[in-house]
């Protein structure tokens, strides 16, 4: 059930003095349902239970640099660059331009905004123009005077032989307001600008992943190629290998035994070669897509191990930073925000809505005199409702609200948690990176003195061409060990930058991607405010 109260035009002064009611009512920023408060930062000094070591292994080989972390090291946004390879530049800055993935982002971002230009446009009045000529016949057997049609001097009757007909023309303009007395429209606001920031946090995220992506891809492609020529190497031992028993055989100086086993082993390391070389061309599609290019499409840029510089100064932002650095953390922010707005939505509801309408204009038989004397008109009305019974309907809504309120919140908790816990893993990957990068080149120098040393017996005659050709084998094992750790010890490195939020807010040329903001002073006022730098 819902009364409502409406003032006719006989009492405009009491209009009048519903207007200031209302006018200070605005003017006062009062809105239904709580204030947002951002949550507070975590307490956490850390990332982990045990004191981070202040610096990690280090190995005598290519991207074995120790690295250390400074605490006060801002994280810029082109942090790719700090590996140092021109072909891996070269290849973001395409990628940045042709991704549909940030073109899609772009444009939510753009739609959240005019959202909120949208929803803004309410705190001003409707205004309409209206013009309506007709045509009319008057019934013949109506007989009289057609009432409102001699204010311009014309008598029009008509008989039951002769049915009149006349002009008639009414043209006005209408009015219509809704003070937002309880803050509905102010909520609904404070909601689509909160999510729109989400969408601004969606849109570095965008950027972030992307780039991340990008740099993974690169950095696993250079591990594959160096293990591919590695295992190239084995295969080129194990025939050669091959071919020496089978002369050693037709001579009868080997079993076949043996010939069947050093086939066996030439197998296997052909049988390695195949899923290799399948990583290797679906990454150079993943590159290729995430470039913006077909499978048909080729990138020039190629990447290679020795072509990649691992940093050695590490940024390690503290966890109460992190959360204003991770676009992910800040967009769960943001929906925590408008889920608060629209809790503040749902309790206006059940208030007393107004509204107030105005209608002035005029109506003759012919243009000339629709603004005459007699042929003006106006009318204002006031509106005042309130929901008597509903069923429990609004009460319901409102509580609603406030549930999906915590379970937002209790997601932006579960959010920070996450990114925490991605930091932490990121560190501890880092520390034992090292110390695998560490174990591989022991094991690389190892073998390799094994081979120089089998070298020197072979020349002398000490050992078989055989045991020289099992000590290369052993050689090249370790060297694809050593790619490996070396490719995963620069790829948990970008993993780093991307876990601390990847420096959008360092970004120089980011005009483009953002809308006019309007900012939660003008959400009171209806007053957009300039664009954010």
């Amino acid at each position: 059930m819902t009364l409502n109260f409406k003032f006719p035009s006989a009492m405009y002064s009491s209009v009048s003095g519903y207007f200031a009611v209302a006018s200070l009512a605005i003017l006062s920023g009062c809105a239904a349902g709580p204030d947002f408060k951002r949550p507070d930062a975590p307490t956490a000094t850390g990332y982990t239970v045990q004191p981070l070591v202040a610096q990690t292994a280090s190995a005598d080989t290519s991207q074995g640099e120790a690295q250390h972390f400074v605490a006060s090291k801002d994280i810029p946004f082109d942090w790719w660059k700090l590996f140092q390879s021109p072909q891996l530049n070269a290849l973001i800055e395409r990628t940045l331009k042709n991704s549909p993935s940030i073109e899609a982002a772009q444009a939510a971002l753009h739609q959240a905004h005019e959202n909120v230009v949208a929803q803004q446009g309410f705190f001003y009045p409707t205004v309409g123009v209206s013009y309506s000529p007709s045509r009319n016949k008057l019934a013949g057997n109506m007989g009289g005077n057609s009432p409102g049609l001699q204010q311009n001097g014309d008598n029009i009757q008509s008989t039951p032989d002769s049915p009149a007909y006349f002009n008639w023309h009414t043209a006005q303009l209408s009015v219509g307001y809704v003070p937002d007395v309880f803050g509905i429209n102010r909520r609904m606001t404070e909601s689509a600008l909160a999510q729109e920031e989400g969408q601004q946090m969606q849109l570095q995220a965008a950027y972030i992943t992307l780039v991340s992506n990008v740099v993974a891809a690169a950095f696993q492609e250079a591990g594959l190629r160096a293990q591919i020529t590695a295992v190239n190497s084995i295969i080129a031992i194990n025939r050669e290998t091959l071919d020496i028993l089978h002369h050693q055989l037709e001579r009868g100086y080997v079993a076949e035994i043996d010939v069947a086993a050093q086939e066996a082993l030439l197998a296997q390391s052909e049988q390695a070669l195949p899923p290799l070389n399948k990583q290797l061309e679906q990454t150079r599609d993943l590159i290729r897509a995430l470039a913006g290019n077909l499978p048909n499409q080729d990138v020039p840029e190629t990447f290679e191990l020795a072509d990649l510089h691992l940093p050695e100064e590490l940024p390690l932002s503290l966890p109460s930073k992190l959360v204003e650095q991770r676009p992910d953390v800040r967009a769960a922010e943001a929906q925590l925000h408008s889920a608060s707005a629209q809790y503040g939505v749902a309790i206006a509801n059940r208030l007393p809505q107004f509204m107030v309408t105005a209608n002035v204009g005029g109506m003759a038989s012919s243009p000339d005199w629709m603004f005459q004397s007699g042929g003006s008109f106006f009318n204002l009305t006031g509106n005042i409702s309130q929901v008597i019974f509903d069923g429990g309907t609004l009460k319901a809504k409102s509580r609603a609200a406030e549930q999906a309120l915590v379970q937002v919140g209790a997601q932006y908790r579960s959010t920070v948690i996450a990114a925490l816990q991605n930091v932490a893993d990121t560190l501890h990957a880092i520390r034992t990176d090292g110390e695998a990068l560490q174990a591989a080149v022991k094991s690389e120098h190892a073998s390799k003195t094994v081979l120089d040393l089998s070298n020197k017996q072979y020349q002398l005659g000490y050992i078989s061409y055989q045991n020289l050709l099992a000590a290369q084998q052993s050689y090249r094992l370790s060297v694809i060990t050593l790619a490996q750790a070396q490719s995963g010890r620069l790829g948990d490195t970008a993993a780093l930058y991307q876990a601390l939020g990847g420096g959008w807010w360092n970004r120089m040329d980011d005009k483009k991607d953002s809308p006019p903001v309007v900012s939660e002073k003008s959400v009171a006022t209806g007053v957009a405010a300039t664009p954010a730098l």
